[in-house]
């Protein structure tokens, strides 16, 4: 706890120092900005620096790896975005950081997205947008950035591990049961040895490698993909030189906007979760292609005055060689509010389920531990460009031999 207020005292410190540069950043902002031919190209730089503490419970919860119950995680985010015409536009995006997730490896560069989009209409009905790029399925993806989401942490659903293995698959319903960690009693150290190994349904914003197309049409939205990988799929999995387009995964989304406050949307995804070193666990003549994870979500966003509402659900089923299926339901409702036109406060609730599977001595258990989590943000911007957020999260986790963890996180953002 004392490293947590120490570091956030220094982000504090950070502030203290970039306030009086706010003007400094303003005119650096404009000369990150390049114009030719008369405007028809622009191209603009800009980026955000996150400096990220966690204090957890062991194991640690979700996506952040560490076996401490102390990490710093800074991020140096950096974007590039081009318009050439009214037609085309790209955009890169790169990371300098410990990993997509935060850890304690070495800091190092990544290629996180890079897309071409093409729109042939001024008003938007179509678009076609090729190479690597955040999931359309839902509707956290358009704001987990760490300058739009109110929280530090992604929702339950983006980060709860699941007993799926990705690299390997499960000779039997014992096997299955050891890698999600149904068995009571089990240390965190134990729990913690195969995270590295285990998928959750939806992996963050899943920037996997494909093409996608998208538009709007009065007040229907519409957009479909295929992508090399499946939404549970890890980081490195996205890169198409790790998985190809041998074995797609297609998803779609259809939205409804009635008006400015509401919309609403159901997404379909079906592909491919393992991977080719999978392989030889499956029996003779069968395929990685034949075993998929299938996403059925639904999502709605709610905007009114200084009051914002989202919600994501996840009926979610993996096919699983010698199992069959396993099915588990996952969900969150979060409400951001604007206290005042610098402070706001956010609530989420968390929440996942899994179904029964028989042992081998065909008693029915759930494959997976059920889980809620209540997540709790306050954060305050200080200039157009610097802020900071405090985030508490209560977890309560079935059959754990610590069912009640808690975590801490604080992190300050610069943006450019």
């Amino acid at each position: 706890m004392n490293k947590i207020i120490t570091l956030a005292s220094l982000m504090f410190t950070a502030f203290a120092v970039t306030a009086p540069a706010e003007d400094w950043l303003e005119r650096l902002n404009e000369n990150l900005t390049v114009t030719a031919l008369d405007g028809d190209i622009r191209l603009r730089l800009s980026g955000t620096l996150d400096l990220e503490a966690y204090h957890v419970d062991r194991p640690a919860p979700g996506l952040i790896y560490t076996d401490h119950d102390f990490l710093f995680n800074p991020r140096l985010t950096l974007f590039v975005d081009a318009q050439f015409g009214p037609h085309v536009y790209g955009f890169v995006q790169s990371r300098v950081d410990r990993g997509f997730d935060p850890s304690e490896m070495n800091a190092r560069m990544r290629l996180d997205e890079y897309a071409l989009r093409i729109t042939p209409w001024d008003d938007g009905r179509f678009n076609l947008q090729i190479g690597k790029f955040a999931t359309i399925v839902g509707n956290w993806t358009k704001r987990h950035d760490s300058w739009s989401n109110p929280f530090i942490t992604a929702p339950g659903p983006y980060e709860n591990l699941t007993g799926i293995w990705d690299s390997y698959a499960p000779g039997d319903a014992d096997t299955l049961y050891d890698w999600a960690h149904v068995y009571p009693g089990e240390s965190a150290a134990e729990v913690y040895a195969d995270k590295f190994q285990r998928n959750p349904i939806i992996w963050g914003p899943s920037y996997s490698t494909g093409i996608s197309i998208s538009g709007k049409i009065g007040m229907l939205e519409y957009a479909a993909e295929m992508k090399n990988s499946a939404l549970a799929s890890r980081p490195k999995s996205w890169e198409i030189g790790e998985v190809d387009m041998a074995h797609p995964t297609f998803s779609g989304r259809l939205g409804l906007r009635p008006n400015p406050m509401w919309n609403v949307g159901v997404s379909l995804s079906a592909g491919p979760y393992l991977l080719d070193s999978a392989q030889p666990d499956l029996l003779p003549g069968q395929r990685i292609g034949d075993y998929r994870e299938w996403v059925l979500a639904q999502d709605v966003s709610f905007e009114w005055h200084h009051l914002q509402l989202w919600a994501e659900f996840f009926e979610t089923r993996f096919e699983v060689p010698s199992l069959g299926h396993v099915d588990t339901f996952a969900y969150y409702l979060e409400a951001k509010y604007k206290i005042t036109p610098q402070l706001f406060g956010a609530l989420r609730w968390n929440q996942q389920f899994f179904g029964n599977l028989r042992d081998d001595l065909g008693n029915p258990m759930p494959w997976g531990r059920d889980i809620w989590r209540v997540d709790m943000a306050l954060g305050y911007r200080f200039t157009a460009n610097t802020q900071m957020k405090l985030q508490y999260s209560f977890q309560h986790e079935e059959l754990a031999l610590h069912n009640i963890t808690n975590m801490l996180a604080a992190q300050f953002t610069l943006r450019f």
